[in-house]
Order: C-alpha cells, then structure tokens, then sequence
C-alpha cells in the first residue's frame, strides 16, 4: 500500500486502526489549555474506571465481529496502537494503571507489536507508576516539557520546573521505555528568539526520540485568552514567532530528527504510529470524557462534562453528543487536509485514486496548479506535499482544498 492516504497496513493487510482513551484529570488547569480536562481532586478516578469500563463494553456489543473483530479476536475490534491523552493520564496511581490497561485487553484485541502511548507531565512519574506502564506493555511516553525556563514555566501556569523534566527523562529511560517525545511550545508571552534556542538547546541534550513543537494558541475561555483581550499578554510578533518555528525545523534536522508532520520531528523509527493514522485519515475508536473517533465511516464525539458523560453510562447508553457520517466528498476533503500535514509524504496520486476512484487533478487540479505557482506546494508527479514556503502558512494551504459548491479553488 503507498502512503499517504490510508494508515499504513496492520494486521492482515487491513489499514492501521486506533485506540484514543481521554483521562480527563490534572493536577491543575494550565492557563493556556482548552482541552477537556478537571482538576484532580480525590476519588472521582476510579468512579471514573468504572464508568470507561462500561463505555468500552458498550462498544464491544455495537461494533462486533462484522465491525472490527474477527472469529481469532473474538469478537473484539483490532486495535494496532492504543494512546491515552488527557488531562494527564499519570495522574492514576499504578493499580489504576494497570487496571485501565487490563480493561484495554479484555475489550479490545490489542495486536502484537502494537504502538502504546501514554501522556505524561512532569512530576507526575515516579518508579512504581513507570513499572505499571512498562508492565501494561506502554512503548512511548509523550511529556509535556513545553519550555525549559522556570520563568515562563511559571507564567503558563505550569506545576513543574525545568529540572523536573530532566529528572522525568531520567525515569523513564531507567524504566526501560522504548521511545520518549518532548512537547514543546513557542511564541509564548515574553519569550525570545534566543530563549527559544535554549529550550532546543536543552531538550536536545536529553537525547529524546521524537519532539513536538506547536506554537501557542489563543484559545477562547482559557485565562490566557481572557488576559490577551485585556492587553496583558505580551506576545512576540508574527515574525518572531515566524523565526521560531524555522529555528526549530532548522535546528532538529541538522540534530538528526526528521520533520515528518508539521509540528513533529523523529529518529528514524519513532514516527508517532498513532498519531499517523489521524494524518492519514484512518480509523480510531475514542473513549472517553470529549473524546472523538473516526470508525466505520462515522465520525463521533463523546459528551465532555464528566457528571453528563457518567450519566449516559449510568443510563446504558454510549455517551455519544455527535455522531455524523462521512460522505465521499466529505472524506476527500478531509484526507486533502489531514494528509498535506505529513511533510515527507503528502497525498500520494496513485494511492488516493485507489481509495477514491477519482484523480487528484480531478478533483482539485485548480487548487493544486494555483498553490503550485505560488510555491507553497511541492508536485513530484507521484504526490504533493507542503513546500518549506508552504510551511508557515499550512493552514492557508489546507483551506484551499475545503471546496464550495464542489471547486477546490
């Protein structure tokens, strides 16, 4: 199968699938975050369990053999990697950890050699929660780095400091966890150019195999949101934050780390296989708190207050706020806009017309021709992808192929 357009071939041939888990709990509220998440206070974690268990049975019953599984899984919808997000999923003491991933297997058929990631923040990782999620089988560790200076450590409203990050990699690769990510963030309020490079400086120093940098977002509801209508947020300018993003792909290349989606870099063989499958445009099933999936042609979206989310399990009833299916059209569109992300391999030609039975010229050759000559695409013939022009303004490129009336351009 040529990448690009569908996940890469898992088990029997059959497109890479996944399993998204929402743990909604932080220790506290960042201010800049937006995502589902509460403040951990006490023993809503296993009441917690015990409704994601019920989610996942529930599941179990509607997708079936025809759906997913087969006769050798029982039942049970193959699953080739498995990420638990948040909130910060180490918030669990080790006997929930293992008691969530003990769930997984039970309800899913988790394929050999499956990716398995889990989101961490540090400060969060002690020996015995590491050698619950060496045991569960965990493959990758994500951790919320974000930026390593106390000072704007501080100002996002982080519970860490610089040194905790160290000491988290530290654990981690003493636990024997096969792959390790750095988030980081850039263009945060009072941060340089220069400041940036250290940051860049000092998670390269920890020898991670894979890093994520974003660049910051204003996000209606967030403190940060709420302090920037009010004049008190200073951010560095567009051009500097322009700089930034450069400095990053510049300096993790020549490190040895691939640019092969947006904002992710990785050594060889530490690609973010989960991840992959949303960029292609694959199948994932999610559980949780707010929690979306793509599965069978439909797309869904759970409940995200947690009493409404536990009061649908309570009822019997799988807490699903959306559930929209996905036309060809739709699907075209969304593979155009998912797939362009990956740096390295775009929308492949051959590959999307298999999927499709339509052409890419067909379909979108205005918006392909006009993006080309302002050289914010790549065409090699064989696909198209995102020119380092193209790079900063991504999002322009990828709305020009969300087509009106059935014109891309």
């Amino acid at each position: 199968m040529e990448p690009g357009q569908a996940a890469a071939p898992g088990a029997l041939g059959r497109p890479e699938r996944g399993l998204y888990v929402h743990v909604p709990f932080c220790i506290r509220k960042c201010y800049y975050c937006d995502f589902n998440s509460f403040r951990l206070r006490g023993p809503e974690r296993d009441r917690f369990l015990d409704h994601l268990e019920r989610e996942a049975h529930l599941w179990v019953g509607r997708l079936g053999v025809p759906a997913g599984g087969s006769r050798a899984t029982g039942g049970r919808a193959a699953v080739d990697t498995v990420y638990l997000g948040g909130g910060t999923p180490t918030t669990l003491e080790p006997r929930q950890i293992e008691r969530l991933f003990r769930m997984v297997r039970d309800r899913f058929a988790v394929a050999p050699g499956a990716e398995i990631s889990v989101e961490a923040n540090p400060g969060t990782l002690t020996p015995e929660k590491l050698a619950a999620l060496r045991e569960a089988g965990v493959t990758r560790i994500s951790l919320g780095a974000q930026v390593f200076d106390d000072t704007l450590l501080r100002r996002l409203g982080r519970e860490h400091d610089a040194a905790a990050i160290e000491t988290s990699v530290a654990l981690a690769r003493e636990a024997g966890i096969p792959s390790l990510n750095l988030d980081l963030i850039f263009a945060l309020p009072g941060q340089t150019l220069a400041g940036w490079r250290e940051t860049l400086r000092r998670a390269l120093a920890l020898e991670p195999d894979h890093l994520s940098c974003y660049g910051l977002i204003i996000e209606e509801g967030t403190p940060f949101y709420r302090w920037h209508q009010q004049g008190r947020l200073p951010l560095p300018g567009e051009e500097a934050e322009l700089a930034m993003y450069l400095e990053a792909i510049d300096t993790l290349e020549a490190a040895g780390l691939a640019q092969y989606e947006v904002s992710n870099f990785a050594r060889p063989g530490h690609a973010c296989r989960h991840n992959l499958i949303y960029w292609r445009n694959g199948p994932y099933l999610g559980l949780g708190p707010g929690a979306h999936g793509f599965w069978g042609g439909v797309r869904r979206a759970n409940l995200g207050p947690l009493p409404a989310y536990e009061a649908a399990l309570a009822a019997g009833r799988l807490p699903l706020t959306t559930e929209e299916p996905v036309t060809p059209d739709l699907e075209m569109d969304e593979t155009m806009l998912m797939g362009l992300r990956l740096t390295r391999e775009g929308v492949a030609r051959r590959a999307f017309q298999a999927r499709f039975g339509r052409t890419l010229d067909e379909v979108y050759g205005g918006a392909i021709q006009g993006l080309s000559e302002q050289g914010l695409l790549e065409d090699t013939g064989e696909r198209i992808r995102l020119s380092r022009r193209g790079l900063p303004v991504a999002n322009q490129v990828f709305m020009a192929f969300l087509r009106d009336d059935r014109k891309a351009y």
